[in-house]
């Protein structure tokens, strides 16, 4: 019986659901807000745009990676490449950057703000429970980077993953996936452990992946109005190549890639997270969650392919057996570990909510010479190379060591009144102090070892309205400020690669800030004689301070343009968004996503493109402002639409449309990123009573790119590339400079699953 009243608790007290309109009569409001769970879901009183995904839907979809999720939500973006792993964009910020930065978008996982070294998600996509996207500014909850908004997953938990269920699927390209979970429920709580398996040799040369998970997660009812929460995941992860092509002419006749070579390889990649949550409903209108948490990521792998051999003798990307030559070995490790806690309460006419969030960080690079090699293509073949040149690097050689200590202490807190009938006031606030303590070891180039320290202390807010117009009509507005704070590369760069990309250090660099911009409504009407929730904004995001290396992105630094990082970029996005949602029950269902973006750099006038070899002692660079440029890789259009039939409650047919109009594919707004639209198939089929073996089965197969369309799912270009045959530069930039990586054809996967 405990089950059924910490139940029924959780929802008459820290859930306004559909009561949200009654409650705002009575004159109560609730703080629905949270860093931590995701048992709070009311939108009606919500000032900001929110999208909710069930772990019903992420099952059906089976996906191959988030991106197949996430784009029924209007604004998302995502950088795709070989296997499933994607680094999520949102509004088009940050879409000009594409190598390991940060994302411009926090991702929680389970109440853990997770950050891995290459800015993307991995994660079990068998084990969501929910997926909650926060449009806009969302630094007044989760802190730094969150300058988009937020992706908020929350892993499987809860009684009806009792019993055993285990499913296989298979692909093209040599794609399998087994899952087993067993779960048990009772008076006391519940639990279960799943194990997963993904591989496949995916459509890219030399881009095979492979991924195995144990997770879990133990719930504790500890009273009626109590609970403890403890969850784990594990997973080893290896990826090879990402799958781009050089030039356009390599993309037609080479779409995989089986000449060249990507600037990374052979990537491992070791995760694991731990987390306990407490959550108390104290009285009828208080309730605490409190939250600690363990995430570690070690990443390996090989980057920056070898261009000059021990012996002096040149390389190119088609010479034999370059594509297995790579220069370094990089080894990365990084801890985080965190307490949050929070508590809310309302009271007649009022709400809120307090936090604390503290963060203890730690980071360590460890780069090495994976081979001899020469380090600088500044001369004329034959090289000098061997010992005792200068240039020479013998295996082994540290070539970067350094270690970071992030301390990050937060306070937050949300205020929620109803200032008449329907009309409710939300003000947000949150204050981190941020501390960085760098240091450096012996390496090739650093003879002195040194440590720096920094610290940061940037408040964030919202402020927001919501207004109930009518019984199934709210329309919402809110502003927002959101930050980043520069990272210990971004401030010490040239002491620790003194003769790399970025020459000096800048410990002046000050956080990054955006103010956030956004209207509009949500209602409940019908569309042909069906329900369906709609839903609209518009929005704008200003962002002043932006971090940029002053000769520019990905850029060329020389004797008489050495170049660093400087607060010296600004970008403006501006957009509307629609999406509508029909009730899934209906025979014939129907949901669409529509974006609208428009994204521009209001301050980029120091530009610089590298023409030629840009190894030599003084490369040719041509200047340019990009001030109202368009961002790139933003596509002003995106639409995605699914049909659904579903005669009875065991069958599921939907056809698939996913559009985006052209963009450009560099920040000089020179090459086209041409636009395209898929269709995608899936049919599920589902035996709901006990069948064979007494089990409840499911089958489902979807076909993707069903009319086998040929385009490119990412173009980048930054400088003049060297020919992907001959290794040689000719100093024009054009088409043939971008990298590129083609989509893929027509493909398809198939599965089935049964619960005992």
């Amino acid at each position: 019986m405990r089950t059924t009243v910490r139940l029924m608790t959780a929802g008459l007290v820290i859930i306004p659901a559909a009561g949200m309109a009654q409650d705002a009569q009575l004159g109560e409001v609730k703080v629905i807000s949270t860093t931590i769970d995701d048992r709070f879901t009311s939108k009606r009183t919500e000032p900001t745009t929110v999208h909710d995904i069930s772990g019903d839907t992420v099952d059906e979809k089976r996906p191959e990676n988030m991106i197949e999720i996430l784009r029924s939500i209007p604004g998302v973006t995502a950088d795709l490449s070989s296997g499933d792993e994607i680094k999520i964009k949102l509004r088009g910020v940050e879409n000009q950057r594409y190598m390991g930065e940060k994302p411009g978008v926090a991702i929680v996982i389970d109440g853990v703000p997770v950050f891995e070294r290459t800015g993307k998600v991995n994660i079990d996509l068998d084990n969501i429970e929910s997926i909650k996207v926060i449009k806009g500014g969302a630094s007044y909850l989760f802190g730094d980077d969150a300058l988009s908004g937020a992706v908020i997953i929350t892993t499987k938990r809860g009684a009806k993953y009792k019993g055993v269920t285990v499913a296989t699927d298979a692909g093209a390209w040599g794609f399998n996936r087994q899952i087993a979970r067993a779960g048990l429920a009772g008076d006391w709580g519940s639990g279960h452990v799943q194990v997963t398996h993904r591989a496949g040799d995916d459509y890219y040369w030399q881009s095979a992946y492979k991924t195995d998970y144990i997770d879990g997660n133990l719930r504790f009812f500890l009273s009626d109005t109590s609970d403890l929460t403890f969850g784990f995941e594990k997973s080893d992860r290896m990826k090879d190549k990402h799958g781009s092509v050089k030039g356009a002419t390599q993309a037609e006749l080479d779409p995989k890639g089986t000449v060249g070579r990507d600037y990374t390889r052979m990537y491992e990649v070791n995760l694991q997270k731990l987390h306990v949550t407490y959550a108390n409903d104290l009285t009828e209108r208080s309730n605490i969650l409190a939250t600690a948490y363990e995430y570690r990521d070690q990443t390996a792998y090989w980057s920056a392919p070898q261009r000059v051999a021990a012996n002096g003798q040149a390389i190119s990307d088609s010479s034999p057996g370059a594509q297995e030559l790579y220069t370094t070995q990089n080894n990365y490790e990084q801890v985080q570990r965190g307490v949050k806690t929070e508590w809310r309460a309302n009271s007649g006419k009022a709400g809120w909510l307090g936090g604390l969030d503290l963060r203890r960080n730690t980071y360590r690079n460890l780069d090495t010479a994976k081979v001899d090699y020469c380090a600088r293509v500044d001369f004329v073949p034959p090289y000098a190379c061997p010992l005792p040149a200068s240039n020479f690097i013998a295996a082994g050689t540290i070539l970067t060591d350094s270690y970071t200590r992030e301390a990050i202490n937060a306070v937050y807190g949300e205020f929620k009144y109803l200032l008449a009938p329907k009309w409710t006031l939300t003000l947000n606030g949150r204050y981190d102090q941020i501390g960085l303590d760098f240091s450096s070891g012996r390496t090739r180039e650093i003879t002195t070892p040194f440590s720096r320290s920094k610290s940061f202390r940037v408040p964030s807010w919202r402020a927001g309205v919501s207004h109930e117009a009518g019984r199934n009509l709210d329309f919402f507005g809110n502003v927002s400020t959101s930050f980043r704070a520069p990272t210990a590369d971004q401030l010490y760069n040239g002491s620790l690669s003194p003769t790399g990309g970025k020459t000096l250090n800048n410990e002046n660099l000050k956080p990054e800030k955006a103010l956030n911009l956004e209207l509009g409504m949500r209602a409940k009407t019908t569309a042909f004689g069906v329900a369906a929730d709609v839903e609209a904004a518009v929005f704008q995001t200003d962002r002043k301070d932006f971090i940029l290396a002053t000769n520019g992105q990905y850029s060329t630094s020389t004797t008489t343009a050495q170049q660093m990082y400087d607060n010296i970029g600004g970008v403006r996005n501006r957009g509307l968004e629609l999406s509508l949602k029909t009730d899934r029950k209906q025979t014939f269902t129907f949901d669409a996503a529509y974006s609208y973006i428009r994204a521009k750099f209001t301050d980029y006038d120091n530009f610089n493109l590298t023409l030629g070899n840009p190894y030599v002692p003084a490369p040719t660079l041509v200047a340019y402002n990009n001030t109202g440029n368009d961002v790139p890789r933003v596509p002003r259009h995106q639409f995605n639409a699914t049909f659904g039939w579903q005669p009875d409650d065991r069958w599921r047919v939907a056809l698939e449309m996913d559009a985006r109009s052209w963009s450009w594919a560099d920040e000089i707004n020179q090459e086209k990123w041409d636009g395209r639209t898929l269709f995608n198939l899936s049919a599920h089929y589902d035996i709901r009573e006990s069948g064979f073996l007494g089990a409840k089965w499911s089958l489902f197969a979807r076909v993707n790119n069903l009319f086998d369309k040929r385009y490119w799912s990412a173009a980048r270009g930054t400088n003049d590339a060297s020919n992907y045959l001959t290794g040689a530069y000719d100093g024009v930039y054009n088409a043939e400079d971008l990298s590129i990586v083609v989509g893929k054809p027509r493909h398809w996967i198939a599965g089935i699953s049964a619960t005992f």
